[in-house]
């Protein structure tokens, strides 16, 4: 007697399918993004200006690592992408200022969700590193 059994999706496995199977550049495009928001100072210029905002010296300040060649072009990035916003004064030495936009506030308040989650799960998912899974 063999027994069949069909696979019943996850409530995750659903909302994948139907956010995932998408046309191909749709697909692309949300990559693209999760590449952009991924690099390595995306978040950290994202958890400072959350705090309001900041000169570009100011930043330099803060994240500790990062040149300003970087930081320049991280700053330009989110600002194409509408995260962040730049307000120049016109002062003498000019001033200009990096804050977060309503977007880039929504971005990170998911992307927060993500960290917590890691760290809920941290002990689990290196007890499966330590055991050899996945």
């Amino acid at each position: 007697m063999t027994l069949t059994t069909q696979a019943t999706p996850t409530a995750a496995g659903a909302r994948a399918a139907s956010v995932c199977d998408r046309e191909d550049d749709t697909v692309a495009f949300v990559r693209q993004v999760f590449v952009r928001l991924g690099e390595k100072w995306t978040m950290p210029v994202l958890d400072r200006l959350a705090s309001g905002p900041v000169r570009f010296t100011g930043l330099m300040g803060v994240l500790s690592g990062i040149s300003h060649r970087v930081l320049t072009a991280t700053l330009r990035t989110l600002e194409q992408d509408g995260l962040v916003s730049r307000t120049s004064y016109p002062e003498s030495p000019p001033r200009v200022e990096y804050a977060l936009t309503p977007l880039g506030d929504s971005f990170l308040t998911r992307a927060l969700q993500m960290v917590e989650w890691a760290q809920d799960h941290r002990a689990e998912i290196e007890a499966n590193r330590a055991a050899g899974l996945g």
